[in-house]
């Protein structure tokens, strides 16, 4: 709120203070409250002061009576209580609604008429490389929700591409739990999406694990499988997707934005060297130190070197955090 329109500090809230003060002593010193006197002098008040003691609850509503400061604080406590209660109401309103349309979602519709492609994958390597083939292809938006991530490695090679899909013009959302970015190796990959140009926003619990493409692909961690197996599932359908971007809209109306905490100094790019920069490069591919070194025409030692020296002057403490500092700094394309 613009300071003009609600004072806490500086001049108008002085004068406002040693207004109210003033007009206390007087009433005190009176022995009586001069009802007609006092709402005279109210009335003349500045229209800027009058707001400011409104806004703090010693003004009566009228406008046309001062209230103690003991009073104020009741009144401040009690609007608070009420809004407390409203919204912990309403929170569980939500909730049962958000229960009643997952149940809808799952239950079986015998007279559907659309058919949903669908593929179903066991293997979690299979369904990343098919991640990446959908996330390629996304053109307006990409929401997620994450109640866990995966190790450092796979979020590095995952960063790649929801980058290149930023620079595409994709609307990027992420929703995930407070646990889940308690680790380092996720809150460095949240940083790097959210510096980029993602939104991301936490809350205490998150209710599934799934994306939306183009809300009209959903994928969606579907539990044990038949043999007691993990399982993903893709649904081609644009209505399916919908719903579930519902489900989505309404878990991350309920979030708070992700702070973007930095972890690394991350000096100036212009102190690393070309073949320093060639290194950043192949990491932000998901290159391998063998590859990298063979690529170099270096050995494994000088290798590990250069990557000792990288971390140093990018002021972080291992590979990944290397790779995300790099991408915030512009270093690779």
């Amino acid at each position: 709120m613009h300071p003009a329109q609600n004072p806490s500090h500086g001049p108008a809230a002085a004068e406002a203070r040693a207004a109210y003060l003033a007009m206390v002593e007087r009433i005190s010193a009176s022995g009586a409250r001069e009802t007609t006197a006092e709402r005279e002098e109210l009335r003349r008040l500045p229209q800027e002061l009058a707001r400011w003691l409104a806004d703090r609850r010693l003004l009566d509503p009228d406008g046309d009576r001062l209230s103690t400061p003991d009073r104020a604080l009741r009144r401040i406590v009690a609007e608070h209580r009420r809004l407390l209660r409203e919204t912990a109401e309403r929170a569980g309103r939500d909730a049962e609604a958000l229960d009643d349309v997952l149940s809808v979602l799952t239950a079986p519709r015998f007279d559907a008429r659309e058919a949903v492609e669908t593929e179903y994958f066991t293997d979690r390597e299979r369904t990343r490389r098919r991640l990446e083939e959908l996330d390629a292809l996304s053109r307006e938006e990409f929401l997620a929700m994450r109640n866990s991530f995966p190790d450092a490695q796979v979020l590095e090679s995952s960063l790649a591409g929801d980058l290149d899909m930023l620079a595409n013009g994709v609307r990027v959302r992420m929703l995930t739990s407070q646990q889940a970015v308690r680790s380092q190796a996720p809150a460095r990959y949240l940083n790097a999406l959210t510096e980029a140009g993602a939104e991301v926003r936490v809350a205490a619990t998150v209710p599934l694990h799934m994306n939306v493409l183009d809300r009209a692909i959903v994928i969606i961690g579907a539990g044990p499988g038949p043999q007691g197996e993990g399982g993903d599932v893709i649904l081609h359908s644009t209505p399916v997707a919908q719903c579930f971007r519902k489900v989505f809209t309404h878990a991350w109306d309920l979030a708070r934005p992700h702070t973007v905490r930095r972890t690394g100094r991350g000096r100036a790019g212009c102190e690393l060297s070309a073949q320093e920069r060639e290194v950043l490069a192949l990491l932000a591919t998901g290159a391998k130190d063998e590859t990298i070194a063979r690529r170099l025409a270096c050995s494994d030692r000088t290798l590990r070197r250069l990557m000792n020296q990288i971390m140093e002057k990018l002021g972080t403490s291992s590979r990944f955090e290397a790779g995300v500092t790099a991408a915030r700094l512009g270093l690779v394309g």
